[in-house]
């Protein structure tokens, strides 16, 4: 059994700065991008960054500059750093791992429960 599980999230004034994390745990063959979403109230969820697990990286174009995703393969997580943070960054945000469970099953999409950032002004 997989668990994805984030922490991190908070309330945080303008300007500031949040750091994201999400970990992967369970029967785990391997892990290829894990990435962080995001969903406003009375918006669809949308992608924020996502991460190879050779680093290679994408980032939507509202976050670039000021987010920095990485991750640690060893442990199975994944980061966000939000810097400059600001209120339309106010949403829940998800994890996102793309995991195989052994060496012939397909990969499947695991999520996080969420962790709500709040942005005030």
């Amino acid at each position: 059994q997989v668990q994805v599980v984030e922490s991190g999230g908070g309330l945080v004034q303008a300007g500031g700065s949040l750091r994201l994390s999400c970990a992967a745990s369970g029967s785990i063959f391997s892990i290829n991008p894990m990435g962080w979403y995001r969903q406003a109230p009375g918006k669809q969820r949308e992608l924020v960054a996502t991460i190879t697990s050779s680093g290679s990286t994408n980032y939507a174009d509202s976050v670039k500059g000021r987010f920095t995703i990485s991750r640690d393969n060893a442990k199975n997580t994944v980061y966000l750093q939000m810097n400059s943070l600001k209120p339309e960054d106010t949403a829940v945000y998800y994890c996102n791992a793309d995991i195989q469970v052994g060496p012939f099953n397909p990969p499947s999409d695991y999520w996080g429960q969420g962790t709500q950032v709040t942005v005030s002004s």
